[in-house]
């Protein structure tokens, strides 16, 4: 008997039936503790008791969970009830493959894009062991994401498999009724099934080679490989005949693709391709050389005004450039600019990256949704697409054959194919600052731009992390960030942060010594241009300088390249430029992240700015509500307190410690002290300072130079201050300060995983923080001052920058994109929690990328939150200038 509405199978309630078919019955419904719409398969019970309708239930189960990438349908639970067996999985929203070829012929370019997403996706389950054996239109599912192969009903997991393990995500198959299902000796689908399952022969992965060749012939050809009247005629059509080419029906099907349809069709396992990989790359090369047909024009720039490319001008510039990929240009070539809008509606983030060969721009984004993603953009195409997986993603490089991207996001250095695929986690990187990557596969990076480190190498393969550099304390060295191979790929230059900002200079390195060379002092990164450049920011100007690479040698005088570039000053230290090794220049003009303090109430309406439209930042109430302390970055890379009065409308300068960086303000339960931390002395401390600005600073608490401190949250009673420890041999712990008595600092929390932002609740009986133990950042609360009885985690699908409302019954946090999140809790008997729900979608900094220990505060018991909103109207949406032959301007 069919399922009804309000029928509850553990946590989740059935809402709909979606289909049905011999093999399943599906219903939409809603998962009752995280407060979302899943799918839920279920047997039917007319067939529930059959020994082999189980053991395919199963074996979908076992084939799903192994399963992790963004093109296959993953599980998020299973489970049995009053004899029903289930299934849960994500509830898509779309139509199948099947659904959309019935209403005709399908564009090459998007036959081509799915097609290479469904190719990714059975490679994916190739290498895990995993044969799907009924790939077919009706079980690839279109989205707003992408293709999504679905039903492993009848999959084969091999020995190798990983399955056996749930894990977490999922997917949902909205239809199970396709004409012409067998069962019994032949598994699978006819019109799709190779040869050797049509014999009962055993089927492996070049089987589902001639589905996948079946289903591609049927996107471009708009109509089936092999059609017949019956069941008889049917088999004998694929036993014996070859389908006519695809370019026969349609003439936008280039013959390579024939050639590859004919070979994934061939009758014989042994002489078609043979792996899915294989496939893929084919696709791939073909995708691309149906990309590089004339585009419409594109908009440019000249003279600090917008104007119209044409396309045959810019293939002429773009020719031009290829050809000189490795000379010198010439004065005579001429220069040309254009500009790479942003989609629409979103602001730049913090990365770009143009291609070595110079085809593909990449650069972050942060959408309306608040969602920070990887976006790719050929250099002749008017479209940038985002790279599924990327959620969270910062400052990206490529790999030197410009294939891959490399990126950091949710405290990883991650990879993935610059056309699109799963994402490869390579490595911890709790705060990334720049990477590079050379022609031996090695990758240089920065793991946390908050902790003292140097530079740390790891393969492209992903492994542990060694270190490249060596901090010199003799010179102040605190941090080693943005590094760029040079050609050699050995020699590389770096960026280095000192606990004296006048000493903050570009440096060079080598894999073969720890040692660095200043080649020059420098308030930001720079960057090697071929055939002898180096490129970086003085007073917002891009300038360039000749550089000899062999000899690690700046010569003759810096030049400026462009003005008004886009820059955030240091430690931070980041500039939005990059060059091609074929003469082409990307920059972004204009601020970066500019934002400034706004009011909102509960439901997200605008209530008007705090303050002077200034880059105020880790924002912190006073207790009354009528005065907030928070970071400012000066002009000249300084990093002080300020405090905004409300009542006065005033704000003036509470901390003068520069060169120094002076942060985290944290006032006194009495709201008569402001402690903060700052690096002067050449060491990491804790300060304490009367909020009225008199007197001078207090040290609480200091460590060696080898170690950073964070405070994040000082204690109703008074009597404890909470703060980060951060060393280069582990992550982010917690720490409490008692101020009575010893004022001896102890351990609260010391894990294998970062644990940060770090709140205490009114009461004093419980501290909210965000820790990546699951894999990504979320948060969690457990018993203070003591850890124990119970660890609950309150926020889900990831979370961070937690506060407590001033009465401790409701917890806020901010997700992944951006939007304020709410937790009703009780802490009077144990801690007891709702799920979250969402309050309204920010503007604030999407969370986990640059380390804010927390982007607002909350107000007036819940009814008011002061935000720090990224400005629309700062120039975060202006384009990205591309300057073709930037060196001919250069020269002149």
């Amino acid at each position: 008997m069919p399922l009804t509405s309000g029928t509850r199978l553990g946590p989740y309630e059935i809402l709909a039936p979606i289909g049905a078919g011999g093999m399943g019955e599906v219903y939409k419904a809603r998962d009752m503790r995280l407060e979302r719409t899943v799918a839920i398969k279920v047997l039917p019970s007319d067939t529930a008791g059959r020994a082999d309708v189980r053991q395919r239930f199963e074996r979908e189960a076992r084939a799903v969970s192994a399963l992790n990438h963004p093109h296959i349908c993953t599980l998020h639970d299973i489970g049995q009830q009053d004899g029903i067996d289930y299934i849960v999985m994500e509830y898509l929203e779309g139509q199948t493959l099947a659904d959309r070829l019935k209403k005709g012929l399908m564009p090459l370019d998007q036959a081509l894009r799915i097609a290479i997403q469904t190719a990714d996706a059975v490679d994916r389950a190739h290498r895990t062991g995993i044969v799907h054996r009924d790939l077919k239109p009706g079980n690839i599912m279109l989205t707003k994401d992408g293709a999504k192969v679905l039903d492993f009903g009848l999959a084969k997991v091999s020995g190798r498999s990983a399955a056996g393990s749930m894990v977490s995500g999922g997917s949902v198959m909205q239809t199970l009724t396709s004409p012409l299902t067998g069962e019994g000796a032949l598994v699978g689908t006819l019109q799709y099934m190779s040869p050797e399952q049509l014999e009962g022969q055993e089927a492996d992965a070049r089987s589902d080679v001639f589905a996948f060749g079946a289903v591609l012939y049927e996107m471009v050809a708009g109509r089936r490989a092999f059609e017949a009247k019956t069941q008889a005629g049917l088999i004998a059509r694929i036993m014996e005949h070859d389908p006519a080419p695809a370019s026969s029906a349609t003439a936008a099907a280039p013959a390579a693709l024939d050639r590859l349809m004919r070979d994934c069709l061939a009758k014989d396992p042994a002489e078609r391709r043979q792996s899915m990989h294989d496939v893929l790359l084919d696709l791939l090369w073909i995708a691309e050389g149906s990309a590089a047909a004339p585009a419409p024009a594109a908009e440019a720039r000249s003279g600090g005004r917008v104007w119209m490319l044409s396309t045959a001008v810019l293939a002429l510039a773009l020719l031009l450039g290829a050809a000189y990929a490795t000379l010198r240009p010439r004065p005579e070539l001429p220069v040309a600019r254009f500009a790479i809008s942003l989609p629409e509606k979103s602001n730049f983030g913090f990365g770009l990256a143009i291609s070595p060969d110079g085809k593909r721009v990449a650069f972050v984004a942060q959408a309306a949704g608040g969602r920070n993603m990887l976006w790719v953009r050929p250099i002749d195409s008017l479209e940038a697409r985002p790279l599924a997986g990327t959620e969270t993603a910062s400052l990206p490089f490529w790999s030197p054959d410009s294939r891959f991207l490399a990126f950091f996001a949710n405290g990883k250095l991650s990879r993935v194919d610059a056309a699109g695929g799963p994402v490869q986690i390579l490595c911890e990187a709790p705060d990334g600052r720049g990477g590079t990557w050379n022609q031996e596969g090695v990758l240089l990076f920065n793991p946390d731009g908050g902790a003292t480190t140097p530079l740390l190498r790891v393969s492209a393969a992903g492994g542990t992390p060694t270190p490249v550099t060596r901090l010199d304390t003799t010179r102040g060295d605190r941090n080693h960030r943005w590094p760029e191979f040079l050609p050699d790929g050995r020699h590389f230059i770096f960026f280095i942060t000192s606990a004296q900002p006048a000493k903050y200079a570009i440096a060079a390195g080598s894999l073969d010594s720890t040692e660095g060379r200043i080649l020059t002092l420098s308030d930001t990164r720079a960057a090697y241009a071929p055939p002898g450049y180096l490129l970086f920011v003085r007073g917002g100007a891009l300038m360039a300088q000749a550089f000899d690479a062999g000899k690690l040698r700046l010569t003759g005088e810096a030049a400026s390249v462009a003005q008004d570039l886009g820059t955030i000053s240091a430690p931070l230290a980041y500039a939005a430029f990059s060059a091609s090794r074929t003469g082409i220049l990307c920059y972004r003009p204009g601020a970066l992240q500019q934002g400034r303090l706004f009011w909102f109430d509960r439901g997200g309406k605008p209530l008007g700015a705090a303050g002077p439209p200034a880059h105020l930042v880790e924002p912190d109430l006073s207790p009354d509500g009528k005065r907030v302390a928070a970071e400012w970055d000066d002009a000249n890379g300084n990093k002080n307190l300020w405090i905004l009065d409300f009542e006065r409308d005033a704000i003036s300068r509470f901390s003068f410690g520069a060169p120094a960086e002076d942060g985290q303000a944290t006032w006194s339960p009495d709201g008569t002290h402001i402690a903060f931390t700052s690096n002067r002395n050449n060491a990491s401390g804790i300060y304490q300072r009367l909020a009225s600005g008199a007197g001078g600073e207090e040290l609480l608490y200091s460590d060696s130079v080898d170690k950073n401190l964070s405070l994040d949250d000082w204690s109703r009673d008074g009597r404890r201050l909470v703060f980060e420890v951060v060393d280069p041999k582990n992550k982010q712990d917690l720490w409490i300060l008692p101020l009575d008595g010893s004022r001896k600092a102890v351990p609260y929390l010391e894990t294998p995983f970062a644990e940060n932002h770090a709140r205490i609740s009114p009461d004093g009986r419980w501290l909210a923080y965000a820790s990546e133990e699951s894999g990504r950042s979320e948060v969690y609360v457990q018993s203070f001052p003591v850890p124990g009885g119970g660890k609950f985690q309150v926020s889900a699908q990831g979370g961070d920058q937690a506060t407590w409302r001033g009465d401790g019954k409701e917890l806020y946090y901010l997700a992944p994109d951006s939007k304020m999140m709410a937790v009703p809790v009780r802490t009077d008997a144990g801690f007891q929690y709702e799920a979250p729900r969402a309050l309204f979608q920010t503007r604030a900094p999407a969370p986990f990328i640059g380390g804010l220990r927390n982007s607002y505060v909350v107000a007036a018991g819940g009814q008011k939150f002061l935000i720090y909103t990224l400005d629309e109207s700062a120039g975060t949406s202006q384009p990205i200038v591309t300057v073709l032959n930037w060196m001919s301007a250069f020269n002149k």
